[in-house]
């Protein structure tokens, strides 16, 4: 997804929660953030909430495999596997220790270890 379809999904999910705000609670955040409905400013942002919602309508129509295939090509093809091959399995302190080599030997006999 470009960067321009998750501004203008942002934006929508702004307006909507605006809208929710309308619905349930009778206040209009933007309106009462820019002095009222018929200011300039609030026209404006109303004006890009709702051509937002007119780009947002792209990602409706279109399908998942084609948003994946659009973020997979912009990955150079070697670099798409690189995150797979070099897992790095160590910790943050070194190299992991062999802890075979440190077990002690563990008497499991029944013996009676007084004896």
């Amino acid at each position: 997804m470009s960067v321009f379809m998750r501004i203008a999904l942002t934006l929508v999910i702004i307006g909507a929660l605006n809208w929710g705000l309308i619905g349930f609670f009778n206040f209009d955040l933007v309106a009462s953030v820019f002095g009222g409905q018929d200011t300039i400013l609030a026209k404006i942002v109303y004006a890009i909430v709702g051509l937002s919602g007119l780009a947002a309508i792209g990602l409706l129509v279109k399908s998942n495999e084609e948003i994946i295939v659009d973020e997979d090509e912009k990955v150079e093809p070697h670099k798409q596997f690189d995150r797979i091959r070099n897992v790095n399995y160590n910790t943050e302190f070194g190299e992991e220790l062999d802890m075979m080599k440190k077990r002690k030997k563990v008497d499991r006999s029944l013996k009676d270890p007084k004896e």
